[in-house]
C-alpha cells in the first residue's frame, strides 16, 4: 500500500525580490523572465543562512525554469554553505502568464468592471492572451503528483524526505487551494512574501499545513499579497 510509510517535508518557496518586483503598480511585470534584484539576492541568502541555523538539509530541491527562480535557489544554497548542491529546474512550476498585462498599470488592466467578472469566473477567468489559475493548478499539481506524491516507486518505500520548492506567487497559490482546498475566491487573498515559505506535510494522514508566508528571516513586516518592496 502507498504511502503507508511514506513522509513527504515540502517547503513552498517563492522567488526573492525581481525587478519586476520592485517597479509597483503594474498588472504583470514588464519582463517575464526578470533577473533578481540586488535585495531579492540578499534575500535568498538569508533565507539560505535560516535554513542552516535550523539544521535543515533537503534531499531534493526544485526550481522554476524562470531566472528570479533559479538565482533564488542558487542563493539559497550559498546560504546553507552548499552552493554545489543540485536541484532540478522545471518548466510546470513557471509563473501564471498573462502576456497582454505585460507592463500595463493597475488601474487600466482592472477596471471595477474587469475586477467584478474576475471574481465572477475565478479560477477560469482567462487575461488577455494568458492562462487561467485553474490551468497553472493543473500543470503544477499534475507534475507534483508524478513526481512526488503518487510516484509509485517512491511513495511505496519507507521513508521521509525534506524537499524544496522554489516558485511564484500564483502558481503557489494555486497549490495552496489544490492541497487544502478552500474557496477559490480567497486564492488572490493569500499573502505568499518574496522568499517566503509555506511549509506542507504528506504522509499516510494525507495533507497537513504547518505554516504560511512564513518570512521572519528577513524581520520585515508582510506585504501579503503585494508585490512591491516592503
Amino acid at each position: 500500500m502507498i504511502h503507508r510509510d511514506f513522509r513527504c517535508d515540502i517547503y513552498f518557496i517563492r522567488h526573492g525580490e525581481s525587478e519586476s518586483n520592485a517597479i509597483p503598480g503594474l498588472a504583470a511585470g514588464l519582463n517575464y523572465d526578470a533577473p533578481l534584484t540586488s535585495l531579492g539576492h540578499q534575500q535568498a541568502r538569508l533565507l539560505g543562512e535560516r535554513f542552516k541555523s535550523e539544521k535543515i538539509h533537503f534531499d531534493r530541491i526544485y526550481s522554476s525554469t524562470m531566472t528570479r527562480a533559479i538565482q533564488t535557489t542558487e542563493n539559497m544554497l550559498d546560504g546553507m554553505g552548499e552552493p554545489k548542491k543540485d536541484f532540478k529546474k522545471i518548466p510546470e512550476l513557471i509563473e501564471q502568464q498573462i502576456p497582454g498585462w505585460r507592463g500595463v498599470p493597475i488601474e487600466e488592466a482592472l477596471p471595477i468592471e474587469t475586477v467584478a467578472y474576475m471574481m465572477e469566473k475565478g479560477r477560469d477567468f482567462v487575461g488577455p492572451e494568458g492562462e487561467s489559475i485553474r490551468e497553472v493548478q493543473k500543470r503544477a499539481t499534475n507534475w507534483l503528483e508524478d513526481e512526488l506524491i503518487y510516484n509509485r516507486e517512491l511513495s511505496s518505500k519507507e521513508g521521509s524526505l525534506n524537499i524544496a520548492i522554489i516558485s511564484h506567487g500564483n502558481t503557489s497559490r494555486s497549490i495552496f487551494q489544490y492541497i487544502m482546498g478552500f474557496d477559490q475566491r480567497l486564492i488572490y487573498k493569500v499573502g505568499v512574501d518574496n522568499t517566503s515559505l509555506s511549509r506542507f506535510i504528506f504522509d499516510s494522514k494525507g495533507w497537513s499545513v504547518v505554516c504560511l508566508n512564513d518570512n521572519a528571516h528577513l524581520k520585515t513586516s508582510s506585504s501579503g499579497t503585494f508585490e512591491a518592496r516592503g
